[in-house]
This record gives structure tokens, C-alpha cells and sequence, in this order.
């Protein structure tokens, strides 16, 4: 392989027979492919042998662990159209810069991630789901206030002196009125321009 092994820990040896098992000669024991997933998830790094050849067939046995991962419903890391793009690539003129610029995107994306998950912690807070749901309900809240103040149709009823809406005087809303509508919509500026920061606190910092 040419995975870099983890400092001071032997590369692990795996063996693949004719009958499709895998054996782990560090542990002396049999494993399967969710076994060889879980080891590469917590660092351990192997390489696969035919037991037979002694060919090196690491590339495979990866790629079908891949194969299962994508199989299993809501593990799919893998979309559509980078799957169809990437078989274009074989056999195209681009083809040998293809995987190192695979492995530099990935080793990028590893050394970020605890980055990320800070900015989304200091984002939206310890439990995120629960941040964007209370976000989602606060947005719908505003947006309905502001369609509000712009429909002369949305509120009913009488006014605060006994007068129907239909009768107050044409001149429009009175001057409270008017007041009270250019502050809501100076509040709704302002909760737009707070998430709009924290939508570029996430997918802006990264380029500094």
C-alpha cells in the first residue's frame, strides 16, 4: 500500500483465500469486511494479499467495503454525478492526475473537519438539529410578519377604537403605524443579516 502506516504500529497483513474469507495474521483469526471497516475508521491501516499469488489486492477489497457502505440505506458518501464523472475519467488524458488530486481533496477535508464541526458548534450550538429547527420556526415567524405588513388584506377586525379597518381614513396607516412597520422591518433586516454571517462564517472562513 502506499498509505502512509500509523506512527510506530506495524502494517497489518491480511489474507484472502480461495473460499472469499479474509484472515487477520496479526490476530490469527478470521474477519469480514465490516471488521476491515471498522480497522481503516479507528486508524489501523492493512494491506490485503491473495493467499494463493501474493498479490496485493488492497485496492480491491477497499473498494468493495465502498461497494457496501453505498449499499446501506442513508450511507451513500458518494453522489451520482461524481460516480459518472469519475468513470469518464478513465482512460482520459487526465487520468493520472486524477488520484492525487482525490487524495490531496481528501486529506484536505480530513484536516478541516474539526474546524468545521467547531464552526457549526459555535454556529448553531451544541445540538445543531435543534438550533436549525428553532431557526427554521423564528424565519417562518418573521416571514409571515413581513408579508403581513405589506398585505392591507391580513388583519380583521376592528381597530382599537371600535372603527372598522374599512373606515379608517385613506391617508393609509397613522403614524404609530407607520413606526411600528419600519422597526419590524428593521428587525427583519437585521435577523437576515445575522444568518447571512453565519451562512458565511461556514462557507467562507475556510478560503482565509
Amino acid at each position: 500500500m502506499n498509505d502512509e502506516t500509523n506512527a510506530g504500529e506495524p502494517l497489518v497483513t491480511i489474507k484472502k483465500y480461495a473460499n472469499r474469507r479474509l484472515y487477520n495474521t496479526a490476530t490469527s483469526s478470521y474477519v469480514t469486511l465490516d471488521d476491515l471497516a471498522e480497522m481503516v475508521k479507528q486508524g489501523t491501516d492493512f494491506e490485503v494479499k491473495d493467499a494463493k499469488s501474493g498479490d496485493d489486492i488492497t485496492r480491491s477489497v477497499l473498494t468493495q467495503i465502498i461497494f457496501d457502505e453505498e449499499s446501506k440505506s442513508g450511507q451513500n458518501l458518494l453522489p451520482i454525478r461524481f460516480l459518472r464523472q469519475l468513470i469518464r475519467f478513465y482512460g482520459d488524458n487526465m487520468q493520472a492526475l486524477v488520484p492525487r488530486y482525490l487524495e490531496f481533496s481528501i486529506e484536505l477535508l480530513t484536516r478541516e473537519q474539526e474546524k468545521l464541526r467547531a464552526q457549526i458548534e459555535q454556529a448553531f450550538g451544541g445540538d445543531p438539529f435543534k438550533a436549525m429547527e428553532e431557526q427554521t420556526r423564528q424565519n417562518m415567524v418573521l416571514f409571515e410578519k413581513a408579508m403581513s405588513m405589506f398585505n392591507p388584506f391580513a388583519a380583521t377586525g376592528d381597530d382599537e377604537q371600535g372603527m372598522p379597518q374599512s373606515s379608517q381614513p385613506r391617508g393609509g396607516q397613522s403614524g404609530a403605524g407607520k413606526g411600528e412597520s419600519q422597526d419590524d422591518l428593521k428587525s427583519l433586516r437585521e435577523q437576515l443579516a445575522a444568518m447571512q454571517q453565519q451562512i458565511d462564517a461556514l462557507a467562507g472562513r475556510k478560503k482565509e
